[in-house]
């Protein structure tokens, strides 16, 4: 008469265990992925409302303003993780730029790093950087 088996071995159970964790793995990594892209609105959000603000303020001045000026010198964005700042300020100019914070730093888009994000005005003409992390 044969031995029957009631119950799993060790190395099924073994391997059944290193399957659950690599699925866990990779769904948390894609999960952190979704988390970061969607945070990347909290900077895209402050980009567009400053560089408004910065375009109401050259309607009343003979330059673009600086963070200060227009921007009461908040310099994160409204969830923290951005930090704010205004370059290259003139007449006919500005760069404001969203740099992320802690782990937001890691927010990619395919191999596009999207920190920092960049609005860029010059002469009517306005660019915003990296193309690919910015929705459309």
């Amino acid at each position: 008469m044969g031995r029957e088996s009631h119950g799993f071995t060790l190395i099924e159970l073994a391997i059944s265990l290193a399957i659950v964790t690599i699925l866990t793995l990779t769904a948390m990594a894609f999960y952190s992925s979704q988390i970061r892209q969607g945070r990347r609105i909290d900077a895209t959000d402050a980009l567009l409302e400053i560089s408004l603000a910065e375009e109401r303020y050259r309607t009343q001045n003979t330059t673009y303003g600086t963070l200060a000026q227009v921007w009461n010198n908040v310099t994160t964005t409204t969830d923290g993780y951005y930090t704010l700042s205004i370059s290259n300020v003139t007449s006919t100019s500005y760069t404001v730029t969203a740099t992320a914070v802690g782990d937001q730093a890691n927010d990619a888009n395919g191999s596009t790093s999207c920190t920092p994000l960049q609005i860029a005005a010059s002469n009517g003409t306005v660019t915003k950087t990296p193309a690919a992390c910015w929705s459309t």
